[in-house]
């Protein structure tokens, strides 16, 4: 069994929708960021960066959200996350997982939290450079999928449209919500039809952006 330490509508989400795909046994900790809990000593030794999801495997607690899906990826082959290794789709799936981990998650740190910049809050060009690299990053996902959709491997779901899906939903409040590209809100669509995507809602305690 895993056990999954989470917060709702966070980076853990992805995480928390793959084990759902996969039918996996597991168990959620909640990880009351508002009050901290991502800073205490327990928590600390599990993840020393203080961030959410931490999953642990096997006794082993393991980070970062893009690494965690690629993992239990290997560790299901069954549940069709990835596609063989060693095949050209599989080169594809990581070369995505990377690039939304690498690319839009991080410039989303800089936009959530403006201290890692220094500051309290965003200045009118920090804001307005970070709006226009997200904004630059879906317009190459919508390129992408209207051509070569409907999912980012073209006609095969992978753990890599969870990761996109999640990113999505964090544009939601932005000036420009990623639904207003035609590729991508078709792409929302779909994948806001899976079960493991409602079922993440309900267990999640969420009601925005369901898409039903």
């Amino acid at each position: 069994m895993y056990k999954l330490y989470y917060s709702p509508a966070s980076a853990s989400m992805v995480v928390h929708q793959a084990l759902l795909e996969i039918g996996a046994d597991h168990e959620l900790e909640l990880v009351e960021l508002a009050a901290g809990g991502q800073r205490d000593a327990s928590y600390l030794k599990l993840n020393p960066l203080g961030v959410v999801p931490t999953l642990i495997i096997d006794g082993k607690p393991m980070f970062e959200s893009a690494a965690i899906l690629m993992a239990l990826a290997d560790r299901h082959p069954q549940a069709g996350l990835a596609p063989l290794p060693g095949s050209a789709e599989r080169n594809d799936w990581y070369q995505w997982i990377v690039f939304l981990s690498n690319a839009l998650a991080s410039t989303y740190r800089f936009w959530f939290y403006p201290a890692s910049l220094g500051g309290d809050e965003l200045t009118p060009p920090e804001r307005a450079a970070l709006q226009a690299k997200i904004e630059g990053i879906w317009d190459k996902l919508d390129a992408h999928l209207g051509e070569h959709g409907p999912f980012l491997l073209g006609a095969n779901f992978s753990a890599a449209d969870l990761l996109l899906i999640m990113l999505m939903r964090w544009s939601r409040n932005m000036p420009r919500t990623a639904l207003e590209w035609p590729a991508l809100n078709r792409f929302a669509t779909l994948m806001r039809t899976r079960p493991s995507w409602k079922e993440l809602y309900q267990r999640e305690g969420l009601t925005d952006w369901t898409g039903w």
